[in-house]
């Protein structure tokens, strides 16, 4: 197949459905790569808690996009679709097989969607003060209204009590005049660069919810805490993307002895479901993609080949 009409294979789906192993499997049936579609695995030293494949999976079959920045580094999604698009470009041209593989569904509509970005501003004066009045209940109380009054439709869409995004909202608009929800439609679609084929997996939910709890046991078992505790001793800012990331919040009251390690584990199990939830919302949303459900790594990989007659 000529390269320039060779489609590229997206495996999307909530955590916890098998994702990293159906990509494994089918990339190393069909001489495939990996990019990876995961705004957490991006970030060195957050192996455990983002489930990244382990070294001697990325061994096997080469990956992308992951463990590319450090974690007090910031990453758009603009960032993300550039490198991707580059990525897979590389591989192409070495005749192999591209697999965009991963559940960060702002990264996955970058590439299939082909949006256009406009650039957001960032103070870091600004970020700071914000910061500041963020630490009190009157401060982040205030904010909270203060997004409401100015990007009503911006409200809407975030959790009060998600402060990051609050903060970011805020920030847009002092340092542009403009508000988020403005500066999104501003970003224009075009012809997406590549043929993508989305194949969504999931699982029934009770099963679902069973594979998210195993795969938290499993992370406890082979050193969650302990990474935890690398994070917490870099000195990261409060606002760190990667000590706000499910895993890595829940285990920090406990290493502090604010909490119960059963309670900490129980809030991941229940932000860990809830997360998986609003994947299963944006996935919904994606009209052209395939859904292969309670199906096997194998059997996943073997319905790809089938249906792109590879």
């Amino acid at each position: 197949m000529e390269q320039s009409k060779r489609p590229v294979i997206v495996i999307g789906g909530p955590t916890g459905s098998g994702k990293t192993s159906a990509s494994l499997a089918l990339a190393r049936q069909i001489d495939a790569e990996i990019v990876g579609a995961d705004s957490m695995q991006i970030y060195r030293h957050l192996d455990i808690g983002t489930a990244k494949a382990t070294p001697e999976e990325q061994r096997l079959v080469r990956h992308h996009l992951i463990d590319i920045k450090d974690p007090w580094e910031r990453f758009s999604v603009a960032e993300y679709q550039e490198a991707a698009l580059a990525a897979i470009a590389d591989i192409h041209q070495r005749g192999k097989w591209a697999i965009v593989c991963g559940g960060t569904g702002q990264y996955i509509s970058a590439l299939i969607d082909g949006l256009t970005f406009t650039e957001m501003p960032y103070d870091p004066l600004l970020r700071r003060a914000l910061l500041e009045q963020a630490a009190t209940p009157e401060g982040r109380s205030a904010l909270v209204d203060e997004l409401s009054v100015l990007d009503p439709a911006a409200f809407t869409r975030m959790h009060p009590n998600n402060m990051k995004r609050v903060m970011r909202a805020v920030e847009i608009y002092r340092l542009t005049g403009k508000t988020q929800t403005e500066l999104n439609e501003a970003s224009r679609s075009q012809a997406p660069a590549y043929d993508f084929r989305l194949f969504i997996v999931n699982h029934d939910r009770p099963i679902l919810y069973d594979r998210i709890h195993q795969r938290i046991s499993q992370m406890l078992k082979t050193g969650l805490l302990a990474e935890t505790r690398q994070l917490m001793a870099m000195d990261l800012p409060p606002n760190a993307t990667c000590l706000q990331a499910i895993g890595y919040k829940e285990m920090v009251p406990f290493i502090k002895g604010d909490m119960e390690l059963s309670q900490a584990t129980e809030n991941l199990a229940r932000n860990t479901r809830r997360y998986a939830k609003r994947q299963l919302t944006w996935f919904r949303r994606q009209t052209e993609g395939e859904w292969l459900e309670n199906m096997s790594s194998d059997q996943i990989a073997a319905t790809i080949i089938k249906r792109l007659n590879i």
